[in-house]
């Protein structure tokens, strides 16, 4: 039996909760975690990343089959269920946590990543400038236990069904060839 060769993506988009939720839907998508990444301790507890003074973005780091899904595919994903377009702010929540990042963990990556923003700009995509960073990836930290997996584990709470609901909802609207069939 082959084993299935991973590669890595660290994402930051906002709340670690949203784009672990949609990250989570995708066929060729092995696991996602939920952490922080890009700031200057180590170790870093969620109760000091919320602060905005570790310098830390909430990110995920998604283990992902390229053979099932590439690397471009997750990045046009990333776009259209985030506003690259803010600077540390995505809706409500608003700092540097939530900074809108591609931490990149080869050159290739960080190619591919310069080439896809560069294809939305020139297709005027959004109506604003793309303000994600593309930075090479840093230690990434795990969040606590209760920040994993929560939009599966807490659908009925009020910030996931007016949050997250609707990325969810753009999500199938827009990639349904990508889904999980389980999802």
């Amino acid at each position: 039996m082959n084993k299935i060769s991973l590669e890595k993506a660290t994402l930051a988009g906002g709340c670690f909760w949203c784009t672990e939720a949609v990250f989570q839907r995708l066929e060729g998508v092995e696991k996602v975690t939920s952490g922080f990444t890009g700031g200057s301790i180590k170790n870093p507890a969620y109760r000091e990343i919320i602060t905005g003074r570790t310098g830390h973005a909430e990110a995920i780091e998604i283990e992902f089959d390229p053979a099932k899904l590439k690397y471009e595919e997750l990045l046009l994903v990333f776009f259209a269920t985030h506003d690259p377009t803010t600077l540390n702010r995505q809706q409500n929540d608003v700092g540097t946590q939530y900074r809108s990042g591609i931490f990149y963990h080869s050159e290739d990556q960080k190619k591919i990543a310069e080439q896809v923003i560069k294809l939305l700009e020139e297709q005027n995509t959004f109506q604003d400038p793309i303000v994600t960073e593309i930075t090479e990836a840093t230690p990434f930290y795990i969040a606590e236990k209760e920040h994993q997996d929560f939009y599966n584990q807490h659908r009925q709470q009020p910030y996931c069904q007016y949050i997250i609901d609707p990325k969810i909802t753009k999500l199938k609207q827009l990639f349904s060839d990508k889904l999980k069939h389980t999802n």
